[in-house]
């Protein structure tokens, strides 16, 4: 399936010329254009496309306020926004309204190309997770991953949980165990409920009733802190550079982007008040199928 891209920027050049980048990509096809926030906002929410490449400054309405009132809308899209400006507070405001990845004027091809192939990527990633919320039958009859004697489970993820800064957490071991577990235990049913998982592992460990479901809700609690240590590590990353390939890659593929705009928002303003939020079935999800793949190569 091919991704829908619109248009939204006040210069015909600049529109002709993200038309044509993106169509020599091959990756989809441009459903709208538009020459303001206004049209675009009317054009996003008819055409639905999957991509909005937007400018930030727009005479009627800007880039920000056209993806805030697209939001409340109910637009899930995502937003690349190019634009000649260059100031960190609103490059940072930007972020925080929604948008995806930031490019600066003047339109440079090879740098567009490269961040709709990254857009691309992430959003074939975020189609097959929802996929398997949809249906649970979506991992259905998968066969059982022969395990590589030169690469281990550990050895992928050790590498995973190193780019997240998270590979000495206590909890990190208990994710390798569910991992592992899922690999060589793969469910015809789809992917198990979260106390399911936890279960197993303290399963391992403990015998009677009771002392399973004390240690499953260690278990839980410590994966809890590890996930949330990597959605601080990342987001810490995103304050400081944006364009890190660390953060454009592990934070809007493992955590809900919310969650990491919401951490960074609350980093630079008062850490204290922050209890934190992440979706762990959705970090343990997108890992499985990480480590999964790397194990075919």
């Amino acid at each position: 399936m091919s991704l829908k891209f619109a248009i939204v920027d006040d210069d015909v050049a600049s529109r002709k010329m993200l038309q044509n980048i993106v169509e020599d990509t091959s990756l989809g096809e441009v459903v709208g254009l538009a020459s303001g926030g206004t049209e675009g906002v009317g054009l996003i929410l008819d055409a639905l496309p999957d991509v909005v490449l937007i400018d930030l400054l727009m005479p009627d309405k800007d880039g920000i306020e056209t993806i805030m009132e697209a939001k409340e809308q109910g637009f899930r899209g995502k937003f690349i926004m190019i634009s000649q400006i260059s100031n960190k507070d609103l490059v940072g405001h930007a972020y925080q309204s929604g948008i995806d990845f930031f490019i600066h004027k003047p339109i440079n091809r090879l740098e567009v190309e490269a961040v709709l192939m990254k857009v691309n990527e992430r959003w074939r990633y975020e189609r097959y997770i929802y996929d398997i919320k949809q249906t649970l039958a979506a991992f259905e009859g998968m066969e059982q991953l022969p395990l590589r004697n030169r690469r281990t489970v550990r050895d992928v993820m050790c590498s995973i949980l190193m780019e997240l800064g998270i590979v000495g957490e206590i909890g990190s071991k208990d994710i390798v165990s569910i991992i592992e577990d899922l690999i060589e235990h793969p469910r015809s049913s789809g992917f198990p409920p979260l106390k399911e998982l936890y279960e197993a592992v303290a399963s391992r460990y403990k015998q009677s009733p009771s002392e399973i479901e004390k240690e499953r809700k260690a278990i839980e609690q410590r994966i809890r802190r590890a996930v949330m240590t990597a959605l601080t590590n990342l987001a810490s990353i995103g304050l400081t550079d944006y364009g890190n390939p660390k953060f454009e890659h592990y934070a809007p593929l493992y955590f809900d982007f919310e969650d990491v705009r919401r951490k960074m928002r609350v980093m630079e303003e008062d850490p204290s008040q922050d209890k934190g939020k992440v979706n762990i079935k959705k970090f343990l999800q997108v890992l499985y199928l990480e480590v999964r793949e790397k194990l075919r190569k």
